[in-house]
């Protein structure tokens, strides 16, 4: 058995410094002028009469990142070309800075990736903190300046939800004793995202039930699920169980995706109207977002892939 070296009162004093800052960072952040529609529906006139085009269940979407466009307008062009509904844009680059290398609370920068997302008709589906996959989520001093320009980017975006992953040691199964320190700092950003009508997205390596333990740990609303196909086939779990556990309340958004290798239609290890159709079941409905699934021959062609897999996936989820 690891002994445990810490003392009960650095515990609590390192504890106490933490909320401290974290509290100082919360009263930055803005709250949403803007009233948030559930439901989009366009009027369009045909043939001189009315038609009614209601909001679409499951919309397609695609990273930035994976489309070597990391943070960058021209990705909105690319996403277009792949007939994405959606773009999940990212933070930036982390590394270690005291936060992300973020152009989008500069406003010349801001309206530069709006006036694109108009202009092409690539919804902002989520803004993404991926320079966390190679950071400590638990470890990071930085924290509450990091979530706090997330969450402020979110506001001036207009966009609703987030996408965190915890990071190289964020998964609970091999670091067991940072969990107490990873539930507080999701205690506190689900705080912040509360008091400004957000919601962040985690990324586990925990199985469903894992998950939702995890989640009641939180008991934030404004914490839940961005649920990745690829965590579960890579540990051979039951996808279609795994989203029944998770349930539709608790995933906010999905990484419809797997390991690079070969496309989504020539994955044997997705059975995908079988997923349509759990979900289906579950009621959920929202952003699909596709993250690699990439032909492994020809990994750097980003129209090819990523075309094929959202033209595929919206044969089965948009037909």
């Amino acid at each position: 058995m690891r002994k445990n070296t810490n003392t009960s009162s650095g515990r609590l004093s390192g504890r106490r410094s933490f909320i401290g800052t974290a509290a100082a960072f919360t009263g930055i952040v803005c709250l949403p002028p803007w009233i948030h529609n559930a439901l989009e529906i366009s009027i369009t006139q045909v043939f001189g009469k009315s038609k009614i085009d209601t909001y679409q269940r499951y919309k397609i979407g695609v990273c930035d990142w994976m489309l070597l466009k990391r943070q960058k307008p021209g990705a909105f062009s690319i996403a277009s070309e792949v007939g994405a509904d959606g773009l999940e844009v990212d933070m930036g680059n982390l590394g270690n800075r005291p936060t992300f290398d973020n152009k989008l609370l500069d406003p010349v920068e801001r309206k530069k990736f709006l006036e694109e997302s108009k202009k092409f008709n690539i919804e902002i589906c989520s803004i993404a903190m991926s320079g966390f996959y190679a950071q400590s989520f638990a470890e990071r001093e930085t924290l509450p300046i990091m979530v706090r320009d997330t969450i402020n980017t979110m506001v001036m975006m207009r966009v609703k939800t987030a996408f965190l992953p915890l990071g190289v040691k964020g998964d609970l199964n091999q670091y067991p004793e940072l969990r107490p320190a990873i539930v507080e700092r999701l205690k506190m950003a689900g705080q912040m995202a509360e008091a400004a009508d957000v919601t962040i997205g985690i990324e586990t390596a925990l199985d469903a039930t894992g998950e939702v333990q995890l989640l009641k740990e939180i008991g934030s609303p404004a914490i839940k699920s961005y649920f990745n196909f690829a965590n579960a086939l890579q540990k051979d779990r039951d996808l279609i169980h795994e989203l029944k556990i998770l349930g539709r309340d608790r995933i906010c958004q999905i990484h419809c995706t797997d390991e690079d290798g070969v496309w989504l239609e020539n994955n044997t290890r997705i059975n995908m109207p079988e997923v349509k159709k759990a979900l289906d079941e579950i009621g959920w409905g929202g952003w699909l977002v596709v993250e690699r699934s990439r032909d492994a021959r020809n990994p750097g062609n980003v129209v090819g892939n990523f075309g094929s897999n959202v033209k595929y996936l919206k044969s089965i989820f948009q037909t």
